[in-house]
């Protein structure tokens, strides 16, 4: 692995870094703050001026209004004489404000003052600890070798001597650049093989010769706009190392060449990366390993990996969806983060939400379950001989499927390591065997240990080789976290199968008994106790109770996600009753009304009625239709049923 502690963006933030913390150390006087705020806001506003690359301009635009909104404060202090401890408290909130455009305005004055290395060292060191942290908090192995750029000067100047001597590299004005168009020409090699159609792309070139080389003076030094800096001499306020060709510091490109040469030599099977460094980064790479080496297969492979996205947008500091590792961390296990990555393809683009979440969530609980329930099978008593169980057709088809599988996970990861693919078939597998445990066990016949044993077996050991699983445990993921070192369950687990099974007898003596307040307690253990101790006790009518060792915060989800459906389904039945109570109230009270009134009130119907209270002519005088009459009949005789059973029911309550 290789670090990179030289880079003209390090470079330039360490200075601006120094520079401002020297600016506070000599703790400047609010009105100087100001002053120098105002100042330097001149060119910052005629940089956002002339930027045309939105989300640049959208950060710089969202900076500015910070400084204004701090500026206000202080200038309207100073001038109504506020009290020194309000007017330090603005020139601090400025100051915090208005870093960036303060550090860019002192690196412009006193930047080329910066000369001593250890400067340089201190941002790259810090970084590199927080990468090294976040790698160990997602269960990444460490590489074997890593090597740092500001360890390797020596050997890079000896890589950019034998290019030059090899006649693909030519000094000029104290840096040294690669020939593009010699090394193309020559019958050996050829120019950006991985990206041809991008030689001349000046965009590309300039981000890849970095912010502080791309001046014009310097521009002038090459033959070719396609050259690259193999070497360049250092400006004031720069980190520099003594060369054969006067004090000056790597390129970008040399750097990794000259670092995986030392450790890899001519040549290496798989190099990775990311997909924008295909062009200018490794093919200039390759150019210049294979003008060392003079060879023309200095990487047989390259990895290049696809973009991550945040619901569905580039991360951007000015679209302020930048997420760290440490923020995904903080919502998801380093587990589910691995098995969103192993769910598509590395080489596609890659969108973190909410959904992608949720669907790693939901296979790793998934699988855990199909775990956990194997695990339960194995626990069952069973001597040596009762472990081997006749094969009868079940057996037959899952093993069928089994190999099947396995087959297809094999061929999906020789498919360009096609682990998405391979997680499907991983799926389907476990489904499989789910509906065949299901089935045994609702015909009250045990399920196949030895098989399903083997097909857990080989399930925690493939998701063991893609590291969503680590550490020693035979079957599924380890309880208690991923880095727990005790086998908790092993050791534990007796002690919970007596306890289980002491339980079980309590609640069947209790229930020949009908003694509800011990089936109570036995329920609040099940409930409430155990799930605090990441114990998950299931119930089986005719079963034996099934003891699950799950994580503690799993299962405190699982209950607080109970409660909810326990609580919204006694809400439906609240609502339903009091919807029944309404309804009766609203029959009793049509019960009331006699047949002979139901049609009057209807005053807007009908205009005539006979002795009886039956409507004879509608509300226009016209009188009633056969049809119709029949229709009402119909309910006035319903109504007289109603009534003669409402003062039925009253003589009898009186």
């Amino acid at each position: 692995m290789n670090i990179t502690d030289i880079d003209d963006k390090i470079i330039k933030r360490a200075r601006q870094n120094y520079l401002i913390e020297q600016y506070k150390t000599k703790k400047p006087a609010p009105s100087q703050v100001l002053q120098d705020v105002l100042t330097a806001r001149v060119p910052f506003q005629a940089k956002l001026a002339e930027t045309t690359e939105p989300d640049k301009r959208q950060m710089l635009e969202r900076l500015d209004v910070a400084v204004t909104a701090a500026l206000d404060p202080l200038q309207g202090a100073l001038q109504g004489g506020a009290a020194d401890t309000v007017i330090q408290s603005h020139a601090q909130v400025l100051l915090d404000d208005a870093k960036d455009l303060l550090s860019d305005w002192l690196d412009s004055q006193f930047g080329s003052q910066v000369t001593e290395n250890s400067i340089f060292s201190l941002l790259p060191k810090y970084w590199e600890g927080e990468y090294h942290k976040d790698m160990d908090a997602l269960n990444v192995l460490p590489p074997d070798v890593l090597t740092r750029v500001s360890e390797y000067v020596p050997e890079i100047v000896e890589f950019v001597e034998k290019i030059v001597n090899n006649g693909f590299g030519y000094v000029s004005n104290g840096s040294v650049y690669f020939d593009t168009a010699k090394f193309d020409g020559s019958d050996k090699h050829s120019y950006a093989k991985l990206v041809p159609e991008a030689v001349g792309d000046q965009k590309a070139l300039q981000e890849g010769e970095g912010d502080l080389s791309i001046s014009a003076d310097r521009l002038n030094e090459k033959k070719s706009q396609s050259d690259f800096a193999l070497w360049k001499t250092s400006k004031p306020g720069e980190p520099s190392w003594d060369s054969p060709w006067g004090k000056g510091r790597p390129g970008w490109h040399i750097e990794c060449s000259a670092m995986a040469g030392s450790i890899l030599g001519e040549s290496m099977d798989i190099h990775g990366g990311g997909f924008d460094l295909r062009f200018p980064h490794h093919d200039n790479e390759l150019a210049q390993s294979e003008a060392f080496f003079n060879n023309d297969h200095w990487v047989r492979y390259f990895l290049h990996t696809g973009h991550l996205t945040i619901a569905g947008c580039k991360m951007s500091k000015s679209l302020k969806n930048f997420i760290t590792i440490k923020d995904a961390l903080s919502k998801h296990t380093a587990r589910q983060l691995r098995l969103a990555f192993l769910m598509h393809s590395w080489k596609d683009t890659l969108d973190y939400s909410s959904n992608t979440m949720e669907s790693a969530i939901q296979y790793e609980k998934f699988l855990n379950e199909f775990f956990l329930n194997v695990k339960d099978i194995l626990r069952a008593p069973a001597d040596l001989t009762g472990q081997f169980e006749k094969w009868e057709e079940p057996e037959m088809e899952l093993n069928q499927s089994f190999y099947e599988r396995k087959a297809g996970v094999h061929e999906a990861l020789c498919d360009n390591i096609d682990t998405r693919t391979a997680l499907e078939e991983m799926r389907s597998l476990v489904g499989q065997s789910n509906a065949y445990i299901a089935s045994r066990k609702s015909a009250k016949l045990a399920p196949n240990r030895l098989l399903l044993e083997s097909i857990a077996l080989y399930l925690t050991n493939m998701l063991k080789t893609f590291g969503a699983i680590e550490g020693t445990e035979s079957i599924g993921f380890p309880v208690g976290g991923d880095r727990q070192n005790v086998d908790l369950e092993s050791t534990a687990m007796p002690y919970l199968k007596v306890l289980s099974d002491f339980r079980e007898g309590v609640r069947k003596i209790a229930r020949e008994r009908k003694v509800t307040e011990v089936l109570r307690i036995c329920d609040e253990v099940r409930d409430n106790t155990l799930p605090e101790l990441g114990v998950r006790l299931e119930d089986h009518e005719g079963l034996p109770t099934v003891v699950k060792l799950v994580d503690r915060e799993t299962l405190l989800k699982e209950k607080e996600e109970k409660r909810k459906i326990e609580e919204e389904k006694w809400k439906k039945k609240e609502e339903a009753l009091k919807k029944k109570q309404e309804q009766e109230r609203a029959r009793l009270e049509k019960m009331k009304i006699h047949p002979s009134e139901m049609f009057r009130s209807e005053d807007d119907k009908y205009s005539s009625f006979d002795e009886t209270g039956f409507p004879t002519h509608d509300i226009e005088g016209k009188e009633i239709s056969k049809g119709q009459t029949k229709k009402l009949r119909k309910l006035y005789e319903a109504q007289e049923k109603l009534h003669k059973e409402y003062l039925e029911t009253t003589q009898n309550g009186s």
